[in-house]
């Protein structure tokens, strides 16, 4: 397995860009997404927003689905980004838990995962984006949090693992190529 891990990439946690590691994890590339894309589709969608928010100083740093300095990206940039190239995002509804996704889907290319976090002793609380993606006939945990991919031993250990997130207040967005290309 260790020589599998080498071929698979892997970008680690640096501020708050979790979503945009998430994304370069998710499709296997580094720069798939970059910070300019993400931020530039953040300023799109407040330009498309009929009800923009009114100025104020602290709209430089906090912006409606990102934070300028840290990234912190919001659902809405993760939708359009993956819209944009072509993907499907479906909002796994959890209360018919992780049984009821089926992961040899041939246009599930993933799963992106949206977990809540308390760092500095509970003291902030946050939001984590990371990605669960099959490559080579295995699931793999792409967590930038996490020192390298971990993968998982089966289907059932992936929906084990899923149902926990789920069942702690987490979300699992399923991202599936789109089936009119």
């Amino acid at each position: 397995m260790a020589s599998e891990l080498n071929k698979i990439y892997h970008e680690r946690q640096r501020l708050q860009f979790c979503l945009l590691h998430s994304l370069n994890n998710l499709f296997q590339q580094k720069d798939a997404f970059t910070r300019e894309s993400l931020n530039s589709i953040a300023e799109r969608l407040i330009l498309d927003d009929p009800e923009k928010e009114i100025w104020t100083p602290f709209s430089l740093v906090f912006k409606p689905h990102h934070n300028s300095l840290t990234g912190n990206y919001d659902i809405n940039v993760l939708i359009a980004a993956l819209e944009g190239r072509g993907k499907t995002v479906i909002w796994h509804d959890g209360r018919n838990g992780a049984s009821s996704i089926d992961l040899d889907d041939g246009l599930l290319i993933g799963i992106v995962v949206n977990v809540p976090v308390k760092r500095y002793a509970g003291l902030w609380k946050s939001r984590h984006w990371t990605s669960v993606k099959k490559i080579d006939g295995v699931w793999y945990n792409l967590d930038s949090d996490l020192q390298a991919p971990q993968g998982f031993k089966d289907c059932e250990e992936v929906r084990d693992f899923l149902d926990f997130i789920i069942s702690h207040d987490g979300q699992a967005l399923l991202v599936k190529n789109d089936n009119k290309q």
